[in-house]
């Protein structure tokens, strides 16, 4: 039985290298078994959005990409690659914010990031490593989804999975892990009408729970050479349910800084 005090993060050991096609649940399932991991309802895993775009096949080679004329006068303000550029418009509904180096956008999915999520690091391995990119899964709530249905199937169980990807912030340094597919669990939980510690009815509380869940996990599963793309989390204190990434999204009617 689950302490109800007490959250626990598990990474799922021996997940191999993903390459195109890869079937993730039964991959996970496979290594959870030889684990010897025991999954309950309401059990929740966290993917590393790396994993979920290389078995989708988001996989770019830049010597393929052809800029446009946008793309090249982004790149010289930006001193980017202007295949990368291309690409990243290719991601995005609108450009934000552009300085040397940097390129903030708000993605087709909705969010804010920087390069549309477009990232070189632990995409391939080998000489033409450096040719290579990986876009973000082209609809995650929609994976998650799909992994989560299968997942259920192989364990007979109720899950949440949630996919991750490391995003900055607003007016703070350092990247975290942020919720950018939800199926099963709740994205924001609603506090307001509870009573605090004093009895004092809450008024504004809405906890971003997903996000709070994959800090906690992509901390676990670091941002360098640990191969540790997938969490098992227990001890959730939030009863799941159906959600998506939309509960997260700030519309732009309340979004005071873009």
């Amino acid at each position: 039985m689950n302490n109800p005090h007490q959250i626990i993060f598990t990474a799922i050991e021996g997940i191999p290298v993903i390459k195109s096609g890869d079937d993730l649940a039964r991959i996970i399932y496979s290594k959870c078994i030889d684990q010897h991991l025991q999954i309950t309802d309401g059990d929740i895993f966290v993917l590393a959005q790396k994993i979920v775009s290389k078995a989708e096949g988001r996989l770019v080679d830049l010597r393929s990409v052809s800029p446009g004329r946008r793309a090249r006068t982004i790149a010289k303000k930006t001193l980017k690659d202007p295949r990368l550029i291309e690409l990243i418009l290719q991601e995005s509904k609108r450009v934000l914010r552009i300085r040397k180096g940097l390129i903030i956008v708000e993605h087709r999915n909705g969010f804010v990031c920087a390069n549309a999520g477009i990232d070189h690091s632990n995409s391939i391995d080998g000489i033409d490593a450096e040719h290579f990119v990986l876009l973000l899964p082209e609809n995650p709530d929609i994976s998650a989804f799909r992994i989560r249905e299968q997942l259920q199937r192989l364990f007979h169980i109720n899950i949440g999975v949630l996919i991750i990807d490391s995003h900055g912030r607003a007016w703070r340094n350092g990247t975290v892990g942020t919720s950018i597919g939800i199926s099963g669990l709740p994205g924001l939980v609603d506090l307001r009408g509870k009573s605090d510690l004093f009895g004092y009815k809450l008024k504004a509380t809405l906890v971003g729970a997903a996000d709070e869940l994959a800090a906690g996990a992509s901390l676990l599963m670091g941002q360098a050479s640990e191969s540790l793309p997938c969490i098992l989390v227990k001890g959730f204190p939030y009863p799941l349910r159906e959600s998506s990434l939309n509960e997260l999204i700030r519309s732009k009617e309340s979004d005071l800084f873009r």
